[in-house]
């Protein structure tokens, strides 16, 4: 490794960052984070901070899991590499097939195709979804419905059922046939209302009249966040997955959850469709699913959706699609060891405590600053929504926004802004004495920058 003083020279001046504008991060260079241990990590001055990130809500384990280290150690020594395409595979994809069939097993989900992280993930259930109508014989069934502010990354599918217009403006055209639903949000909604059951019930009666006039045998399928999460972590009304679900079998419509950020014990249940009790048809999962420490996914694929491909003898049944890296050895063996430690360690279950108590110190800092228009969160996945009056609910400016993040990171914890959002998703195994050092490094924030 080059010495401190080029790293710093050079940083950002060859490289450009994603989901940054390039002429920012020359004038104003990233944090060069140097290493981690625990649910810290220690930024190239030697400072070290609590990480109520979570890498990018994918180190639930935090940065000291010697077993995934371990497991991904020994698979490089014994197979770096080879390819899962047709006629080859590997031991520990093998073996972690069968061990997601049984951690997905609730949920309905049978099957798994490997990708090499979420957008990947999105974008293999939108061409099974496709695909899966064309082999029961309607080809037309090509169009998604999605929800504003829902995130399902940065591939052409994934931007173009993506409900944020930052992610998908400076790329238009995307592709077309796809429609959106309002999000179910209480704290802004098209329905002059904060009751979310009443909201739930406002979307499932648009997402009707929406299959109405597109025509149910045009719709391919639902894709939705249990909790929409890069959005803005908007948590729908118990009542709102499972009325959507109930209008997609009804109307042959497959539904996708979207599982990146939920699936593995983040909102305190195992997966976000449990959490509301459904079943959907497909789910893209990866980020925690290795603990961060390698790029891989999964896309769970149900009983249903598997029959379709496994009982047609026809070229229209065989997949397609794939990426060189899919069911990459080393990613299949960390998947293996991180599974393991999540269920050892129960962390949907520490998510779920430890969201409790950091939502309940959230709305205390609510009550003294206000700044906070809202506070919103499941399990620990949280966010504020950081306004310059309250009763207008206008957003904070963006300056505002980052004193609120530096001055936090001064304070020892790493918080991270996504437009006027604070959003918080530490690692699942953060105890209650780390909820206390974040809420006491956000109420600094929220002080430095000038929130009552």
């Amino acid at each position: 490794m080059r010495e401190t003083n080029f790293l710093i020279e050079n940083n950002a001046r060859h490289l450009w960052h994603p989901m940054a504008h390039p002429a920012e991060m020359h004038a104003t260079p990233p944090r060069i984070i140097n290493a981690g241990e625990g649910v810290e990590i220690v930024d190239i001055h030697g400072k070290k901070v609590l990480d109520a990130v979570g890498g990018l809500w994918n180190v639930n384990l935090g940065y000291s899991c010697e077993p995934v280290k371990k497991a991904i150690r020994d698979q490089l020594d014994d197979l770096p590499y080879y390819s899962t395409f047709r006629g080859t595979t590997n031991s520990p994809l093998i073996e972690l097939s069968y061990e997601l069939a049984e951690w997905f097993k609730e949920d309905g989900l049978s099957r798994s195709f490997f990708t090499s992280g979420g957008s990947d993930s999105v974008e293999t259930c939108l061409r099974l979804a496709r695909q899966y109508h064309k082999l029961n014989g309607q080809p037309e069934r090509t169009k998604f419905v999605a929800l504003k502010k829902g995130y399902h990354g940065t591939h052409f599918g994934g931007a173009s059922v993506n409900g944020n217009s930052n992610f998908r403006r400076n790329y238009e055209p995307l592709l077309p046939g796809v429609f959106h639903l309002p999000a179910p949000y209480t704290y802004r909604n098209p329905f002059a209302t904060t009751d979310g059951a009443e909201i739930a019930r406002g979307i499932a009666r648009l997402f009707e009249d929406e299959i109405a006039f597109q025509g149910a045998d045009t719709i391919a399928a639902l894709i939705m966040e249990p909790v929409l999460g890069a959005g803005g972590v908007i948590v729908p009304h118990e009542t709102f997955m499972p009325l959507m679900r109930e209008i997609c079998d009804r109307h042959g419509i497959l539904l996708i959850a979207d599982e990146v950020i939920t699936a593995f014990g983040r909102t305190g249940a195992w997966t976000g469709s449990r959490l509301w009790g459904v079943k959907p048809d497909l789910m893209s999962t990866a980020k925690a699913i290795t603990n961060g420490y390698y790029p891989f996914g999964a896309v769970m694929i149900s009983d249903k959706v598997a029959e379709a491909f496994e009982t047609n003898r026809t070229a229209a049944g065989s997949i397609g699609h794939g990426y060189t890296y899919s069911g990459h050895p080393v990613g299949a063996a960390a998947a293996l060891a991180t599974l393991k430690e999540t269920k050892r360690l129960d962390v949907a279950a520490n998510a779920g405590a430890r969201g409790e108590e950091l939502m309940a110190g959230l709305q205390a800092l609510k009550a003294n600053h206000d700044l906070i228009g809202d506070v919103r969160g499941k399990g620990l996945m949280c966010a504020l929504e950081l306004v310059s009056d309250r009763e207008k609910k206008s957003p904070a400016a963006k300056d505002v926004i980052q004193k609120v993040q530096d001055a936090a990171y001064e304070a020892g914890v790493m918080v991270r802004t996504s437009g006027p959002n604070v959003i918080l998703s530490p690692p699942l195994v953060i105890t209650a004495e780390d909820v206390t050092r974040i809420l006491s490094a956000l109420d600094a924030g929220l002080s430095a920058a000038g929130g009552k």
